[in-house]
């Protein structure tokens, strides 16, 4: 049997094994997805070790996902301009990586949710492994402004420089920021930081929101409410990371077996899930 895996630390919490065993029952798929705890400093030797003993593919959670971008020969270009990776299909031919991130939450924006991100005016706050996965594909939607906030100026001006020319080629002004004066009235705000769930607050002014904005927050459950209630509270609507999750989920699933699953009896059986634990 055909064997894949979630690589993290921690990874105990992922729910990658339970979508993909839903999507691999919708479509006939058979085989084997688990969970493999990584040591921080250990990332290549769990991987080559997974891969050695006969696995086929990975996902790849924090803190790994640069690393495991470096370990492939062969990349996709949306993993090549975020220099990081969150699937991995080890192929005869070479090591084979894509970043899915950004198409997930793409996906859960504009069909899911039902907004449209052309000609908008989008705020990208933080410029770590999870904002570099969503810029290249957020900027390929064809919003009109993309600003990228960040802490150290230094970070987020180098992710723009590297989608500049990607940014031209669609129509955006694509901008660095620091967190204190991001701008405006956004009509999508993303966080791609950790802020909510280190208990530090919601790193921008509310002034970043315009009224109805929809506020998206990459975590998902108890990491993601207070973000999501800093938005309700200044008139926007929240939406957490389980859409993005199923959807980039889906896309590593295509990735290894060439069949792609209907995401959303997937998303509103493991939404009851989530908003059920309080």
């Amino acid at each position: 049997m055909d064997r894949y895996a979630v690589i993290g630390h921690p990874v105990e919490h992922s729910r990658s094994p339970d979508i993909h065993a839903r999507f691999a029952a919708q479509t006939g798929q058979s085989f084997d997805y688990t969970r493999l705890l990584s040591p921080l400093d250990g990332f290549t030797a769990t991987v080559r070790g997974f891969a050695d003993g006969g696995g086929r593919g990975c996902n790849v959670t924090v803190p790994f996902k640069f690393e495991a971008w470096q370990l492939a020969t062969r990349r996709t270009p949306r993993a090549q301009r975020a220099e990081a990776a969150n699937t991995l299909r080890f192929d005869a031919e070479g090591w084979w990586c894509d970043n899915t991130d950004g198409v997930g939450l793409v996906r859960d924006i504009t069909v899911n949710a039902g907004v449209a991100l052309a000609g908008r005016r989008v705020l990208l706050i933080g410029a770590g492994g999870a904002a570099a996965g969503v810029l290249g594909p957020l900027i390929e939607t064809g919003p009109a402004v993309l600003v990228v906030a960040n802490r150290t100026a230094d970070k987020a001006q180098a992710l723009v420089d590297r989608h500049a020319d990607l940014a031209r080629d669609h129509g955006t002004t694509l901008q660095a920021a620091p967190l204190s004066a991001p701008g405006t009235a956004f009509d999508v705000v993303v966080n791609g930081t950790a802020s909510s769930l280190a208990g530090a607050g919601v790193p921008v002014p509310a002034s970043v929101l315009r009224p109805g904005a929809l506020a998206v927050d990459m975590m998902y459950g108890a990491g993601a409410r207070p973000f999501l209630a800093w938005a309700a509270e200044h008139g926007a609507t929240g939406r957490d990371g389980l859409g993005m999750l199923v959807e980039q989920a889906a896309e590593s699933f295509f990735a290894w077996r060439g069949v792609r699953p209907d995401t959303a009896p997937v998303l509103a059986a493991l939404r009851a899930q989530v908003d059920g634990v309080r």
